[in-house]
């Protein structure tokens, strides 16, 4: 897959091409995905996914700080790279483009850049300022400058439209098989070890401390769960909490993400680390000792490897 900024590098043979942010590349972007290959291998053409950095709301609204993406950069470039995609524009997102209107931007770049030979969009596509790029105004649009269109209709799951938003909102839950269901992969955390506070050593149960690599990534809500961990080039089983450590801290605030890795006992401060999530075991609580909290995690370790008995890693 080959990588671009601007769309006028962009080489591409009959263009079939596709425009969205792709938060979390889920199921129902998948769908787009998959015609957008098949109408390519019909008219002998390559994918091109038109996609932006950073996220529009940040620009438009700085002051929101309550952002929350699915997918980092790098792992949006991954899943579009698992998915064979040929070409990926990440435009760099302003406000000055924000103001682009949406006929300005079809001539300006669908046509005159990128080269268009076929537009696929999803069953809501709204782009453009004051979101004018709605599908009708594009088959005007197509008409006139001469590529095709086509609008793909909602994917549905359990009879419930897939979204961005209904993961987010899984995930907040902590409903992660929901979430995992939802963007057809299992969610993935990236980030570096840190130093934390070591307390886990005097029970037996030392925690890695992660610090998640992009501030804007979503992080489930507080509790246990069950993940996978990819550290060091090796994959391990490992229970993870995410919360204020309660037991052990009186500042409600400080959030933590802690992993216990099982069977491992490697120095890995510093180190990057990728967790991936299979599901929750328990809420998050305040036990009245150290000793009750061994005892728990004793019983969220028999949980995880059980978990993991019923579903092995793959």
């Amino acid at each position: 897959m080959k990588i671009y900024n601007d769309p006028e590098q962009l080489e591409a043979r009959n263009p079939v091409v596709t425009i969205g942010t792709f938060d979390g590349v889920h199921s129902g972007h998948k769908k787009v995905i998959a015609r957008l290959k098949e109408i390519a291998r019909k008219v002998d053409g390559e994918t091109v996914i038109f996609t932006f950095y950073p996220h529009p709301r940040m620009v438009l609204f700085p002051e929101e700080n309550n952002i929350r993406l699915l997918t980092t950069l790098d792992e949006k470039i991954a899943l579009f790279e698992q998915a064979g995609i040929d070409h990926l524009i990440v435009f760099p997102f302003t406000r000055e483009f924000s103001q682009l209107s949406y006929s300005d931007f079809v001539k300006q770049v669908l046509v005159d850049k990128i080269h268009t030979h076929h537009l696929v969009v999803g069953y809501d596509h709204k782009f453009g300022k004051n979101r004018e790029g709605g599908y009708e105004f594009l088959q005007k649009c197509a008409a006139e400058y001469g590529f095709s269109i086509e609008k793909l209709d909602v994917l549905l799951i359990n009879e419930t439209n897939v979204s961005s938003t209904k993961i987010r909102k899984a995930l907040d839950e902590g409903n992660i098989v929901k979430a995992n269901r939802y963007l057809g992969y299992r969610f993935t955390l990236h980030g570096t070890v840190i130093e934390g506070q070591k307390l886990g050593r005097q029970i037996q149960f030392p925690t890695a401390n992660v610090q998640s690599s992009d501030p804007y990534k979503i992080i489930p809500g507080h509790g246990v769960y069950t993940v996978l961990v990819r550290v060091n080039g090796q994959t391990y089983k490992g229970m993870l909490n995410i919360g204020s450590r309660p037991t052990v801290n009186t500042n409600a605030d400080h959030r933590s993400i802690e992993v216990h890795i099982l069977d491992f006992n490697e120095n890995i401060y510093g180190k990057p680390i990728e967790l991936l999530f299979f599901g929750k075991i328990r809420d998050e609580k305040k036990f009245t000792s150290l000793q009750a909290l061994r005892e728990q995690l004793e019983k969220d370790r028999v949980t995880t490897l059980s978990y993991f008995g019923l579903y092995p890693p793959k």
